[in-house]
């Protein structure tokens, strides 16, 4: 059974609609003797709730940073299909988390022609902010598996700027899009129940975009298939991809182990298993049981 992820994102005339309605209780209940008490408490509230939602719509987790810094801060939005730990410092989505599984029938949504803003973040990336930079907009959470299993409203949100970064055209439109395909049309069929965290990697050497969003060196993604039964352990696999490749290369060449990334992205992940397993587990640089060899030189779409 797929898991639904809730859809947050509004487009602008939903959001005028929204503030029109909200507004003018917001107004009435700001001039009562204890509205901003009440507010204070419905705001506490649902920030509980919606924090204790987030842990159902990731495995063993959410990422946590490492140590406290501004360079892992996040903000996470829900999308539906999808969640993201958005760095307004460094304009990028640090981490995206989604699950797959097996697509039954395959849809062919037609891709929208612009990336929109999203009104969640504080600094507004845009569509144009990447315009005759050299780079792709690259999606963190793909565009052709959350379109097929969770629908427009999930393709739409993937078209969202807090899920983009800039990759190279050749990494974008090839290597990357080679590990997206094999993801959606052989893990998912062939294991049934994958999950994927996706991100960004960056090193001590800051660069930017004209537009200030922040260039990453590199690319992790991290698959987990969830133990079926008492007793077993979940199965991983790493990868960690630089953004200078000719995009032909064998996947199996990008091979790493979870503890590596954590290493690089100062992020920790599956930090809800327990100790001994997640070691075990993080520490192995093996694609054992991924039956990667089979689809490692399958070729690009593009």
């Amino acid at each position: 059974m797929p898991i639904i992820m809730e859809e947050l994102s509004l487009n602008k005339q939903q959001q005028k609609i929204l503030w029109r309605v909200l507004w003018p209780a917001l107004r009435l209940l700001l001039t009562t003797r204890y509205g901003w008490l009440a507010l204070l408490l419905a705001g506490g509230g649902w920030y509980a709730w919606e924090y204790q939602q987030r842990q159902h719509y990731s495995y063993a987790g959410l990422p946590q940073a490492t140590e406290f810094s501004l360079n892992t801060m996040t903000r996470v939005f829900r999308n539906h299909g999808f969640m993201v730990g958005y760095s307004e410092w460094r304009e990028n989505p640090l981490w995206v988390v989604y699950h797959l599984h097996p697509i039954d029938q395959k849809v062919h949504l037609k891709r929208p022609s612009r990336f929109q803003e999203d009104w969640r973040s504080l600094r507004r990336v845009s569509h144009d902010d990447y315009r005759r930079s050299g780079y792709d907009r690259g999606h963190m959470a793909p565009n052709y598996a959350i379109a097929n299993l969770y629908g427009r409203e999930g393709q739409l949100d993937t078209f969202v700027m807090t899920n983009i970064t800039p990759q190279r055209p050749r990494l974008n439109q090839k290597l990357w899009q080679r590990l997206e395909d094999v993801e959606a049309n052989y893990f998912a069929h062939w294991f049934g129940d994958v999950w994927v965290f996706t991100g960004p990697v960056f090193d001590e050497h800051i660069t930017t975009l004209k537009s200030g969003v922040e260039i990453p060196d590199a690319f992790y993604k991290i698959y987990v298939r969830p133990a079926k039964k008492a007793g077993e352990t979940p199965r991983t696999l790493a990868f960690l991809m630089p953004q200078n490749v000719r995009g032909n290369e064998p996947l199996d060449r990008f091979v790493t182990s979870i503890d590596a990334i954590e290493q690089k992205t100062g992020l920790d992940f599956l930090s809800k298993l327990d100790d001994a397993i997640e070691n075990r587990i993080e520490a192995s640089r093996s694609a054992k049981g991924w039956r990667l060899s089979k689809v490692a030189r399958l070729p690009s779409r593009y």
